[in-house]
């Protein structure tokens, strides 16, 4: 198993490059010829209902699932060719899994002891931005659903990854939770971070993404006049 290692000149290169991608699982088809482009430092938003293959591509761009055909470069290296998975990647796709007995802080620590790229500071700043308490003794069993989700969303940005994946990020949070991962997100595309997030609400589209494509029946276009 290999993992892509970055480029050395993210100001030249773009983040991730989509190539033709379709994919089948069977006679199905649920990607059909998608062509993306991310570029760093940028926002970009999927729409579309259920079903139409959002999560599918993400799952693809993550090297969770191999393509039918075409391609996905993600940091100059083909997945599944070059590598297995994207380095610098941080995800968050379908409902986070954690270890229901142990506390947020405690399931973040054994997840950062695989790559070793982080300290329990760092852990403990991640948990702070999406506003839980990192000492707090609940385990995640005992979690309300917007709480899990911001212990996925820490999970996915503690090891201060350039490429984030965000399937439905906003899901089971309140209007409070909302506006700060909102506020949060805009601060890493600040910090030059690309971000590509999958969404239902249009307001997190309008106020976030650069760029949004509607998925259909898994056709990716862009939408026009954001």
């Amino acid at each position: 198993m290999s993992v892509c290692r970055n480029y050395n000149d993210h100001s030249r290169n773009n983040c991730v490059e989509i190539d033709h991608v379709t994919k089948r699982f069977g006679e199905e088809e649920v990607l059909k010829e998608v062509t993306l482009t991310l570029k760093t430092g940028q926002a970009y938003g999927i729409t579309g209902n259920n079903g139409s293959g959002k999560t599918v591509l993400m799952k693809c761009i993550c090297g969770f699932l191999p393509v039918t055909a075409g391609s996905i470069r993600v940091f100059g290296k083909e997945i599944g060719k070059d590598c297995d998975f994207p380095k610098s990647l941080g995800v968050i796709i379908e409902t986070p899994g954690f270890l229901p007995h142990l506390t947020g802080r405690k399931n973040l620590e054994i997840l950062a002891d695989l790559n070793r790229r982080i300290t329990k500071a760092d852990i403990r700043l991640a948990l702070r931005k999406v506003g839980l308490d990192p000492d707090m003794k609940k385990p995640v069993s005992k979690y309300s659903l917007g709480m899990r989700q911001r212990l996925g969303i820490a999970q996915a940005i503690m090891e201060d990854p350039d490429l984030l994946i965000l399937d439905e990020p906003f899901n089971g949070l309140d209007r409070h939770g909302v506006e700060e991962i909102r506020k949060l997100l805009l601060e890493l595309k600040q910090e030059g971070k690309t971000i590509l997030l999958a969404s239902h609400n249009e307001e997190d589209i309008r106020i976030l993404c650069d760029r949004v494509y509607q998925m259909d029946g898994g056709i990716l276009k862009e939408r026009k006049g954001q």
